[in-house]
């Protein structure tokens, strides 16, 4: 990518650019050359009352657009965002620093989830009971709820975006989206975007800043719901706030996920995706399998292979087409991944076998926040490695006896999101895909991302809240069942009779 030049985020409030008087800034840099490339604005609380404000008061006549008008927009967002894809792939390669093939794929998944959105004059179908009574009837109705706000991490722009706004919108609520302060670029195409198509001022409201923004919305009237993916620690606070102010809370928190091999196990298969799974995105997502477990039988031959293949991976630069892996986004994301090696070192009882840390890059990426794969060999379950997410291109493995070994490791974890299998025992399929306590379960695959059409999730500590993202159950969040109960009478027919008193009256309509 040629040279950018020095970019301003700016607030989107109200289908205009905000920009707050005297408002503090935080340095935007490019992860994979360490340098300060922009500036991210950290809005105070008159902004974050101007994005309330302005959305509730587009709500208003938001929710009245006919479901029809509203389906054609998003389709006109589509559209616009498969005319913009490369730029949008550039804008995550750039200050989030997922490799540029990755950031094409994020970017497809998400005009996937546009699409599946898009199919929500059918998803929001309501039911009707008829004759409950001699002359009653019930219909049951699906209805925006308000307005909402979201949380986006750092390592997926996009695809947060496209869990939350496009259901929300098309389901007729309104919008504000707080997008990570390390990788907001995206999201500012994205507002350009909106502008280009028209989508109505104040349905999407895009503000910048600290953890002091969702703040403001717990116990704010005019706000119907939280949305966040994030750490389980930020999940836990966002709920205890949403309780407070009983809003509704769709939070996905952390993970610790496991790849576990099996004696029958392909192994060319196996090792293709535990290279996507513990180094894409450098390591930074939250199905990224962090833990690889293996029988006695195949275990030292497992150990041969991820090594021999981690050795040869290279890692770069974001936008160099050559590199499979980025780098992390941060400076203090480096030190983070050296402090977990040092600390699952002194725990003892295990071995460092590929040290990523302080690799020697080249000139024009001396500076960028590189950490290599890395992988510590034997580490067992009581090391604090092997239940710390580290968010990074680190590698525990673990021997375990059977698979009922590592079923009994999976349930004891506090996390709840991801667990793999490779096998070609149908048994262990069946076995492993029933009683892993996870949300998301893979069979010889390394990412048990789902499809956009099926619910996206885990359990335990890796989801609050009160439902998972995308497809069905993702719009149903976003909105609220009403029954109405309806009476009719003939007009040319005899009024209503009277009771005797010995006549039993039901608490319903009859």
């Amino acid at each position: 990518m040629s040279e950018v030049p020095y970019i301003k985020i700016k607030n989107f409030i109200n289908g205009q650019w905000q920009e707050e008087a005297g408002c503090k800034t935080v340095p935007l840099f490019n992860p994979s050359t360490g340098a300060q490339i922009g500036e991210v604005p950290m809005s105070g609380p008159e902004t974050c009352e101007l994005a309330i404000a302005t959305a509730y008061e587009a709500y208003k006549s938001w929710r009245d657009v006919s479901i029809g008008k509203r389906v054609a927009l998003i389709f006109k967002l589509r559209n616009a965002m498969v005319e913009h894809a490369e730029k949008l792939a550039q804008s995550i390669a750039l200050d989030q620093a997922k490799h540029i093939s990755e950031a094409r794929g994020e970017v497809q998944r998400v005009i996937e989830l546009v699409e599946s959105a898009a199919g929500a004059s059918a998803l929001m179908q309501g039911d009707t009971l008829d004759q409950v009574g001699s002359t009653i009837s019930v219909k049951v109705v699906r209805q925006s709820l308000g307005v909402f706000g979201g949380v986006a991490p750092f390592n997926f722009p996009a695809l947060v975006f496209g869990w939350f706004i496009p259901y929300a919108i098309v389901a007729g609520n309104t919008f504000i989206f707080k997008p990570s302060t390390q990788s907001p670029y995206f999201m500012q195409v994205m507002c350009e975007i909106f502008m280009e198509i028209g989508l109505p001022a104040g349905v999407v409201n895009v503000i910048h800043g600290n953890r002091d923004v969702p703040g403001t919305w717990y116990e704010d009237q005019r706000m119907a719901g939280v949305c966040l993916v994030g750490s389980t620690p930020t999940a836990k606070k966002m709920a205890e706030g949403c309780a407070r102010g009983a809003k509704r809370s769709m939070l996905l928190g952390g993970a610790k996920n496991m790849l576990l091999v099996m004696e029958d196990a392909n192994m060319d298969v196996f090792i293709d995706n535990f290279l996507n799974s513990c180094y894409g995105s450098a390591g930074q997502r939250c199905l990224a399998g962090s833990i690889v477990a293996a029988v006695p039988a195949i275990y030292d031959q497992v150990i041969e292979r991820i090594l021999e293949a981690s050795k040869k991976l290279k890692f770069g630069d974001a936008f160099d087409p050559e590199v499979y892996m980025g780098p992390l986004i941060s400076r203090a994301a480096v030190e983070k991944i050296h402090q977990y090696v040092d600390m699952a070192l002194a725990h003892g009882k295990c071995e460092l076998i590929l040290d990523g840390r302080n690799p020697v890059m080249p000139e024009k990426n001396k500076n960028g926040f590189f950490v290599g794969p890395t992988i510590i060999k034997d580490v067992t379950p009581c090391n604090p490695l092997f239940t710390t997410e580290a968010f990074g291109p680190l590698v525990a493995t673990i021997k375990v006896a059977d698979m009922d070994d590592a079923l009994d490791l999976i349930h004891r974890s506090e996390f709840g999101n991801g667990a793999c299998i490779f096998t070609q025992n149908m048994h262990y399929m069946e076995m492993f895909s029933r009683y892993a306590d996870v949300g998301m379960v893979g069979v010889n695959v390394g990412i048990c991302a789902p499809h956009p059409y099926v619910p996206f999730g885990g359990i335990k500590g890796s989801l609050l809240g009160t439902n998972k993202v995308q497809g069905k159950g993702g719009l149903d969040f976003f909105t609220q069942d009403k029954v109405v109960t309806v009476r009719t009478h003939d007009p040319k027919g005899p009024g209503a009779k009277k009771q005797a008193s010995t006549v039993v009256r039901s608490c319903v309509a009859s």
